[in-house]
């Protein structure tokens, strides 16, 4: 695939407006040439890759806002097809976890609340309880990705209220169309919609068959350890492809363009916002890389350290770089008329 034909998107893909249908032509090609599904590590099911090798790739997916899409490795699909390969049942699979990897159907993950801390899932209020032979789910969420346009949304509720705080939630299949299931709005994410839609949803005595449990009950909070350690590398290498991207336009500009009587390559204070960056992407990227290598070779737990720190340095790199871009394009790197801005809010 040519890069600069994905990164041509991004002028046409704007936000609250469909996408365009090279973005569909695109994903068929990607389909067609074995492109597709590179994030399973499963043969079976994705490419078989490691997650060193997918986080390279990642790097260079994250130069583009659209391009994960168009290799159907965007989140939240991503994350839940994960986990329903996991800890899936053979009926999950057909259900959900075959129709998404084919794009035949997308999905939503349903975690946050407004009420409690998101940082801490052990806190959890929104309850699902046993009522002959269905789950009852009640409770309010919000940031659930993906919501806008899925078909079923993975849901983390308290089951066990009285057990240990890491043992109180389970994941719960909940299809969008269940009764009591509602969207209440899309959350503003700085002005803009956040991409695939991060809604506010309620859940009003929505009731599923007692098998849509997701793995064991009770496993809730070890299940989303397990969906977000490979995902904060996905995360960690897209946010170092961006601030790439951003680096190079930072660069192109400092050349082109004239200030106080010189390019502003010359300006001393330009030059240290180019060392800095050049150091600091450098440094995030080997420690995600090294964090990916410890998870292929010792396996997720050995890792926890390693990813507990990426997440925080590669996101501060980010923030970091891409004001930089802003301030050397002036006036125009606030503007749309270039990817800084939205870049920036994307990583925020």
């Amino acid at each position: 695939m040519e890069l600069q034909v994905l990164l041509a998107l991004d002028e046409e893909v704007k936000p609250g407006v469909a996408y365009p249908e090279i973005l569909v032509e695109l994903r068929e090609k990607a389909k067609s040439e074995g492109l597709w599904n590179l994030f399973l590590p499963d043969e079976e099911l994705g490419a078989g890759l490691t997650n060193w090798e997918y986080g390279m790739l990642c790097e260079v997916m994250g130069r583009s806002l659209v391009t994960p899409m168009v290799f159907n490795c965007s989140a939240p699909d991503t994350g839940n097809m994960e986990i329903l390969a996991e800890y899936g049942t053979e009926e999950h699979k057909e259900r959900w976890l075959g129709p998404l990897l084919n794009d035949h159907v997308r999905s939503c993950f349903s975690m946050t609340e407004p009420e409690t801390s998101g940082s801490d899932p052990t806190g959890l209020a929104a309850r699902a309880e046993l009522d002959g032979g269905e789950w009852v789910i009640n409770g309010h969420k919000w940031f659930t990705s993906g919501y806008n346009g899925a078909d079923v949304a993975i849901v983390m509720v308290v089951t066990d209220p009285d057990a240990a705080p890491h043992k109180r939630a389970s994941m719960i299949c909940v299809p969008i169309d269940t009764p009591g299931f509602t969207g209440v709005r899309p959350v503003s994410v700085m002005g803009h919609d956040g991409g695939p839609g991060h809604w506010e949803v309620t859940y009003e005595g929505v009731r599923v068959p007692e098998d849509s449990l997701l793995g064991p009950r009770g496993d809730g909070f070890t299940i989303a350890q397990a969906r977000l350690g490979p995902g904060r590398i996905h995360h960690c290498m897209r946010a170092i492809g961006s601030a790439e991207r951003a680096f190079e336009l930072m660069c192109e500009r400092v050349h082109a363009r004239e200030a106080f009587g010189g390019p502003l390559a010359e300006k001393q204070f330009v030059q240290d916002f180019i060392a800095k960056s050049r150091m600091e992407i450098d440094s995030a990227r080997w420690m995600v890389l090294h964090a990916a290598w410890r998870m292929d070779t010792e396996g997720k737990r050995a890792a926890r350290q390693d990813i507990s720190m990426i997440k925080v340095i590669a996101a501060q790199m980010h923030q970091e770089v891409l004001d930089r871009a802003m301030q050397v394009h002036g006036a125009l790197g606030m503007s749309d008329d270039v990817p800084l801005s939205l870049m920036w809010r994307q990583g925020r």
